[in-house]
């Protein structure tokens, strides 16, 4: 079963993608939605790419891992939101640490923009 805090069905994600606010980096661009939950949802989609299927999931797991470790900090004091997280074709190359870097960086600017 999924987490509450994650976001998943189909109608969702394609909801936060079609009227989400765009916030975006040279590897990653998050979509941001004000929720009606009491909590915030964070979704992940990294397209294949021409990439091979270990090459995806593991970073799949890395960007989960950063938003689950930085982002509800970050997103405290922020009204609950839903945020679509995806990789561009870059981030297959990029190390730990600029993914780190750049998803605290956008983490930084959802909740500048959304207090």
């Amino acid at each position: 079963m999924a987490s509450p805090q994650r976001l998943t069905r189909t109608a969702d994600l394609e909801l936060v993608r079609r009227e989400g606010k765009r916030v975006r980096t040279s590897l990653l661009e998050v979509r941001v939605l004000a929720s009606l939950l009491r909590h915030h949802r964070i979704g992940v989609v990294v397209p294949r790419h021409k990439r091979s299927a270990v090459d995806r999931n593991r970073l799949k797991r890395r960007l989960r891992e950063l938003t689950r470790t930085t982002w509800p900090a970050l997103l405290a004091t922020v009204p609950p939101r839903d945020l679509l997280l995806r990789a561009a074709p870059a981030a297959y190359d990029a190390d730990f640490s600029r993914l780190a870097d750049e998803v605290q960086r956008l983490g930084q600017r959802v909740a500048r923009e959304a207090a």
